[in-house]
This record gives C-alpha cells, structure tokens and sequence, in this order.
C-alpha cells in the first residue's frame, strides 16, 4: 500500500518522524527540537529547525530610553532556548515521544490523515517560562501553526514574540497582503492597505543597522526562491512558500541577517556576508517610539507585557512551482 491523496505516510525514525503525501516530504527531529526539513516539489525551505523569537535588534530610541538594558535578558533566550518535550498525535491519538526503542513497535510506515507534533520550549530567563509550538499536518500537505507563550510574573517587557525561520539562500522576491512599507503598532496610521511585492532583500539602510523590514497587519504572505543547496537540482525554476492567516492577522519580517547578526554590526560593512533568508513569524510587536530625539519609552500601550499569555496562529499552504527564471 502506497501513499495516496488520502493519507500521510508516516515514518518513525529513532530520532525524527517523517510525514510525507504528494508533492511535499516533512521531518520533525526529536533531538534538534523542531520541524527539521521542509521539502515542496522536492525543494528544500529550511536550514535550521524554527525556534521562538523574543529579540529585534536594538533601535535608536530603545538605546536612548535603555531598553536594550532593561530587557537584555530576551537576546540571550532569543539565541538560547531548549526543548523541553515533544508529544506526536497522530488521527486524534496521542503517540508520546516515539524516538528509539519505542519507534520499533510500528514496525514499517503507518497511514493516518491528520498528524499533529508538539514541542514545549524552556527560556533561559529567570524566571523561567515556557513556549509551545504545534505543528498540526493534513492529507495535503497543509501545516497548521500554533504559537503559545506563557506568562510569567517577573519577567522584563518583551521586544517582539513570533517564530523564526532560517532559508538555506537568499530569497528572490516576497509579495504580500496587507500594510504598505515598513509598519509598527505605533507606525500604522500612514499605511494603505493592498498587495505589495518587494523584490530587495536587504535591511533598511540606516546609519546603524537597526530592527526593520516589519510588517503588520498581514492576510498572506508568499516568498519566492529559486536558489538551492542541493547540488543535485536539476532546473531554476521558482518555488514558493505560502503563509496565511489562520484567525487574525499576522506581522513579519524578511530579511538577510538574524536579529543577533544585526545587533553586533554598529556600521553595514560589519554585517556578514548575504547567505540566508531570516522570516519571521510575529504574534506580538513592541512599537518603535520616537515621540522626542530618541530618550523617551514607547507609549505604555505599545509595550508587550512578557507577564500575559500570547497565543497566535497561521498556516502554511503548499504552493507549486512557477516558470523557470530567463538567464
């Protein structure tokens, strides 16, 4: 019996679990703690696992008003965090964390229609708290992302809250439904609703390479590559990957560098060379301030209480690919 529209084949590796079906072949790592690759039409999306995000780098005014001081503890969850637990369901039945000896039971591929992947995450910050992330995978290949953060008495105002995903190259163009030109909770008023393609992957070019690239307030995005790792491709044909709202929505960033990668070059020729894509996912913005010349705290209604929970949601689609590239 083979794999068919109708169901997921699902593999239980010692320390992944695959889940493939047609036109798309997924990896969840037990031991990386994430969705480990993310293949469409034989196309590979990811180059590392995605991980909660807490930190955008520091702006102007969050140096002026000492942000960067009150809440330097989300940098170093933002760059370290841990897995905690993984639980795999699959058609409504809870697995458990099905790594080595106990995957031995299954014996040889398993059918279902619905897999569902839980990870919790544990900050590094003290206190501690936690983030889950859940994976949730239909018959055809769409994924359905939920984000939770919880709340935790103590802890300094967080910067952003979302989900990060790293690209194996550089991303040709990304279009989107939504908000014009850069925006912030508090930088919203100006902007028109509409599609927009941007087609320059790079960051903002300030004096002191700073948090940019938001946008808020987004319906869908689709970014679009035609670069590959995998030297073994034949052709240059575009593929995209597609993200939509699921109940609200959502904010985002596409960019070449980490947030960290930003924070550490005080003038652009510091910044590493351009390899990767950065998107990433929000469900929570700190706004931008700049009420006077960069001294004064964002407006108290532009802050993000990192003591409430935050729980966001989006899906990704599988989009097929478009026309090769003219050279």
């Amino acid at each position: 019996m083979g794999c068919t529209f109708k169901t997921l084949r699902v593999v239980y590796g010692d320390f992944t679990l695959g889940v493939h079906g047609e036109g798309f072949d997924y990896i969840f790592s037990y031991a990386q703690g994430g969705l480990e690759s993310l293949v469409k039409n034989g196309y590979e999306w990811l180059y590392r696992c995605p991980k909660p995000t807490f930190w955008r780098a520091t702006t102007d005014n969050d140096r002026g008003s000492k942000f960067h001081i009150k809440s330097g503890s989300w940098l170093a969850a933002d760059m370290f965090i841990e897995c905690k637990d993984v639980e795999v369901i699959t058609d409504g039945k809870s697995q458990g964390k099905p790594c080595a000896p106990e995957n031995n039971k299954y014996g040889g591929d398993v059918f279902a229609e619905n897999v569902i992947v839980k990870y919790v995450y544990e900050t590094i910050t003290t206190p501690a708290t936690t983030v889950e992330v859940v994976y949730s995978v239909d018959i055809k290949g769409k994924i359905a992302v939920n984000v939770s953060y919880k709340g935790a008495k103590g802890l300094p105002q967080l910067p952003v809250f979302g989900l990060r995903f790293i690209m194996p190259t550089l991303a040709d163009k990304y279009t989107y439904e939504g908000l014009s030109g850069e925006t912030y909770p508090d930088r919203m008023a100006g902007a028109e609703k509409g599609i927009f393609e941007i087609d320059d992957i790079s960051l903002t070019n300030y004096l002191v390479p700073q948090e940019c690239g938001m946008r808020m307030g987004t319906e869908w995005l689709e970014v679009t590559r035609h670069t590959s790792l995998n030297n073994c491709r034949k052709g240059n044909s575009n593929q995209i990957l597609r993200i939509e709202k699921k109940d609200k929505g959502f904010a985002f960033s596409c960019l070449p560098y980490t947030a960290s990668e930003i924070e550490n070059a005080t003038h652009h020729e510091e910044l590493p060379p351009v390899r990767r894509t950065v998107l990433c996912i929000y469900g929570a913005v700190r706004g931008v301030g700049g009420i006077d010349s960069w001294g004064s705290d964002v407006e108290e209604a532009y802050h993000i209480s990192a003591e409430d929970d935050i729980k966001y949601s989006f899906c990704d689609l599988l989009k097929k690919e478009m026309p090769a590239l003219a050279l």
